[in-house]
């Protein structure tokens, strides 16, 4: 079965506290590198929706999120260049959640601007903010335009009442279509739309409404995730009690091939599994992720990768603010990969790319030719239908998107 994967390809998130952070994780002790992606984790929700796994917490007052504001500048500051070798002149940056726009719009704003001071922006190509579509505002589109993010992201989920109360997201099909009007009125011409499919109850008569709706709103970007019973969630812990059925896996991978073919006929074809544009629309800070690039993530369980160090920030409020308060990273779970290692998770990631594994770019970012190292796993599985082998590269054939992550799973072995 085709296990889809969330937008951010992160280290996975330990369930509950984190492990103790990790104090000897410098910045000036990191390889010296440039540094292309910056993501800032906003960890508020005002209600936490029964199938996210991500780091997120509810009824924070307005106080300590003004001082997540400060602690966030703060660690941005560690990596200042001159101070830190990794030197982050951000090409592209996204704020996740968490809900983003749930900061107060001062505070926001004081984040957007504090950031602008910290860093080289001058080769900033995208900036892309989350967004609920119940927490949006005229004003706060306003403000994010004119501050220089110039794609959001609206969390859609499902165009029906029923799935939205099955998923517990808190806000109306209706404010979709409304707050992306507002965002429009505030000069946002890249815009995202997020989807979930094999929602307990959902026929496949019911993820085609969804798929037409968001469709009608005519936005050049869509990102449409099979639903997954992440361990530790409500929605996971209904299904083991009986109290929900999940969706057939034939029926959910029947709908994943007609979200690839109706998208496509609308004008937007994958290029990764989960997400679909217009061509030159893609969201170029997840390409930074598919592609193997440097990122340096801030906030509560951010993750961060810098030339085969990888690491996430504590996954707690309070263990993150007491880290920076110290005037340490809060790096938790911290790896050093080795080169075949980073090879193969490279592999991975760009096996999730329509274009797959180009391999003069592969061995350009690994230094090794991916037909003389992964020959076995294309023999084998192209000798099978589920990889198409070519001159320049591989990629999943239509029967590989399947079974995606076992194929990738293939290219990790050492």
């Amino acid at each position: 079965m085709m296990v889809s994967l969330p937008t951010l390809p992160m280290p996975p998130q330990p369930p509950g506290r984190s492990t103790p952070a990790a104090p000897l994780l410098r910045p000036a002790a990191l390889p010296a590198a440039h540094v292309p992606g910056l993501y800032v984790h906003v960890p508020f929700c005002f209600h936490k929706c029964h199938y996210c796994d991500f780091y997120s917490i509810t009824r924070q007052t307005e106080e300590r999120m003004e001082a997540y504001v400060d602690r966030v500048l703060r660690e941005a500051g560690f990596w200042a260049e001159g101070i830190a070798r990794p030197v982050l002149r951000p090409r592209t940056v996204f704020f996740g959640g968490g809900t983003p726009t749930l900061l107060p719009l001062p505070a926001m704003r004081r984040l957007l601007e504090g950031l602008r001071q910290r860093f080289d922006f001058s080769g900033l190509e995208e900036w892309t903010v989350e967004a609920n579509p119940a927490t949006v505002t005229a004003e706060y589109c306003r403000m994010l335009r004119e501050a220089g993010v110039d794609r959001i992201s609206f969390g859609a989920q499902s165009f029906s009442p029923s799935e939205l109360k099955v998923l517990e997201r808190h806000h109306d099909p209706a404010d979709v279509a409304r707050s992306i009007a507002l965002a429009r009125q505030a000069g946002f011409r890249r815009i995202n739309v997020d989807l979930i499919y094999a929602i307990p109850g959902q026929d496949m008569a019911s993820w085609q409404r969804s798929l037409e709706a968001a469709i009608a709103l005519g936005t050049d970007h869509i990102s449409c995730y099979g639903l997954t019973y992440e361990p530790n969630t409500p929605i996971a812990v209904k299904r083991r009690l009986g109290q929900l059925t999940a969706t057939e896996e034939s029926i959910e991978l029947a709908m994943f091939h007609r979200t690839r073919r109706r998208l496509a006929g609308a004008g937007l074809p994958a290029y990764e599994i989960s997400n679909y544009a217009a061509p030159g629309e893609e969201c170029r800070h997840n390409l930074l992720y598919w592609r193997g690039e440097g990122y340096i993530g801030l906030g509560p369980s951010a993750a961060s990768h810098v030339q085969g160090w990888r690491w996430r920030n504590a996954p707690h409020l309070g263990e993150w603010e007491q880290a920076i308060d110290a005037g340490r990273l809060a790096a938790a779970d911290v790896e050093t990969l080795s080169p075949r290692r980073r090879a193969g998770e490279l592999a991975m990631l760009m096996l999730r790319l329509s274009e797959g594994i180009k391999f003069d770019d592969f061995a350009a970012r690994t230094g090794y030719e991916a037909r003389a190292i992964y020959a076995d796993q294309m023999a084998r599985l192209g000798g099978v239908g589920l990889l198409d082998v070519g001159a320049e590269g591989v990629r999943l054939t239509q029967a590989g998107l399947n079974v995606a992550d076992a194929v990738a799973a293939e290219f990790l072995e050492v």
